[in-house]
């Protein structure tokens, strides 16, 4: 059921609150970049097929501690998945310190492309396997990257809109999170924030947020957000009544996928919950959610 105090429960066109971040190049205008980023690791994999004798030590080669550098590594890796064996995801064959191959090559070798076979197809690339190659490995260069300008936004605009009266903190791209231990002490545990509002004359906290720009979402992706965000929201309520300390939860949350069914629905949920100390804000609502009165009272 929707939450009564919820503003977003109220927008009749979700769209229009949206800001849409276009990042990247679309197809043809991408390719040439991309081949010139992949292609020498292309070589490098089919020189790696023709020097094995099984697929499984070719896994083995790409594996072995100190062969490669990690981001070389993770392209062989890629490949690996996309045309030896869709079931080896890099997420679990990048780990060479934690996992040996052989867990790899005894419980799914059997899905393993014969060694022959990658002979034959990888002995002469032409141009457009090159680029179909370079294609797929560059699909997810961009993944993060709209949520990194997002976020730089939102700072610009705090910064700008309240004129120095509060401060953000946080990585305005890629960096580390700001653990709410490091803000208060008697916090235990994880508890993973991507930015802190703060009184800049007292530099009392008031509110502590969370950013994410959705391109698209659906299914079990926005199960696993709500799940995560009701989570937050548990964990601060009953750390704030166990310290009695004070503090606003703040979720930027932008993006087309926003307005996906589930995704919007768990937004207006979720917006005005914890007796209103939860707000959810896109970067065109900010200056109607996050005021000094909801910050402060």
């Amino acid at each position: 059921m929707t939450n009564p105090a919820s503003y977003f429960s109220s927008i009749s066109d979700p769209h229009s609150v949206i800001t849409a971040i276009n990042s990247g190049y679309t197809f043809p205008e991408f390719m040439p970049h991309r081949i010139e980023s992949y292609a020498e690791e292309i070589s490098i994999f089919s020189r790696l097929i023709a020097e094995s004798s099984s697929s499984a030590e070719l896994l083995e080669k790409i594996r072995t501690p100190r062969a490669f550098q990690a981001d070389l590594r993770m392209s062989l890796l890629k490949l690996f998945r996309r045309c030896v064996s869709t079931v080896c995801d890099t997420e679990a064959t990048k780990k060479i310190t934690k996992t040996p191959t052989s867990v790899f090559v005894d419980n799914f070798g059997y899905t393993f492309k014969d060694i022959n076979v990658l002979k034959a197809q990888f002995s002469n690339l032409t141009h457009t396997d090159v680029a179909s190659l370079s294609a797929l490995l560059g699909e997810y260069d961009n993944r993060g990257e709209q949520g990194y300008i997002l976020t730089d936004l939102f700072f610009t605009w705090i910064e700008e809109y309240f004129q120095g009266q509060l401060s953000i903190k946080g990585p305005r791209g890629a960096g580390s999170d700001v653990q709410l231990s490091s803000i208060f002490p008697e916090f235990k545990g994880d508890y993973p924030c991507d930015f802190v509002i703060q009184e800049s004359a007292t530099t009392d906290v008031l509110a502590i947020g969370f950013a994410r720009y959705d391109s698209t979402r659906g299914g079990s992706q926005s199960d696993d957000r709500t799940g995560g965000n009701n989570d937050k929201v548990t964990k601060a309520q009953e750390f704030c009544a166990q310290y009695n300390k004070h503090f606003k939860l703040l979720f930027l949350a932008d993006g087309p996928g926003l307005v996906h069914g589930d995704t919007w629905q768990e937004t207006c949920n979720l917006d005005g919950a914890w007796n209103g100390n939860v707000r959810v804000t896109t970067l065109k609502t900010a200056p109607l959610r996050l005021t000094p009165d909801w910050l402060i009272s």
